[in-house]
């Protein structure tokens, strides 16, 4: 389904390092490989709208809305951004993918089943890392006005849902309650020996 690339997504609750550690191996694999970052929400018409129209306002819309939202995004992200690349041979680095969406939108209440069928359309990616840290900690680390997903509350329900997916095995579980260089070669370590053993 991915062609000859190589599709490898980075998920973590807000403020814990993944932006920052996603753009450090996509750095990093370009060195071995034609590696590109992108992320979600996009920056497709879609994606905009989300960041400057839904994140920052005084309450958060409709869960089935901000689901539906994220998944008509992912559609543009996937047919711009992520299926040309990988046609291309390239290493896609993600920053928040399908199992954002898990994460956020059912740890509010929505069944994961619909979330699930409403993203029907998201391949699977080859290697997909939840990058672990205490929501007391991101928190903390937030300088920058929060959105409305931004709560204690609400990110330790974020987390809970994550680590499921990881018990399921569909993510794998990195601690980055460590330094940022720590937890750069940890990631860097993991994706370069599945590339040698899988890809």
């Amino acid at each position: 389904m991915n062609g000859k690339g190589v599709f490898i997504c980075v998920e973590g609750l807000d403020g814990s390092g993944k932006t920052t550690q996603a753009k450090i191996l996509t750095e990093r694999l370009s060195k071995i490989r034609v590696a590109v970052y992108t992320a979600e929400p996009s920056q497709g018409k879609t994606g905009i709208y989300i960041r400057e129209c839904c994140l920052y306002e005084d309450k958060r819309l409709p869960i089935e809305s901000e689901a539906l939202l994220f998944a008509a995004d992912r559609i543009e992200h996937l047919e711009n951004e992520i299926k040309p690349a990988l046609a291309e041979g390239k290493v896609v680095i993600c920053d928040r993918y399908i199992y954002s969406s898990y994460a956020y939108q059912g740890s509010a209440g929505l069944n994961l089943g619909w979330i699930e069928r409403i993203n029907s359309f998201a391949f699977k990616p080859d290697y997909a890392v939840f990058i672990d840290v205490p929501p007391e900690r991101v928190l903390e680390r937030l300088k920058r006005k929060k959105s409305v997903m931004e709560t204690l509350v609400i990110q330790r329900k974020v987390r809970e849902t994550y680590l499921k997916y990881v018990e399921k095995g569909k993510l794998i579980l990195l601690d980055g309650d460590e330094s940022k260089d720590a937890v750069a070669d940890a990631l860097y370590s993991n994706v370069t020996s599945f590339l040698k053993n899988g890809k």
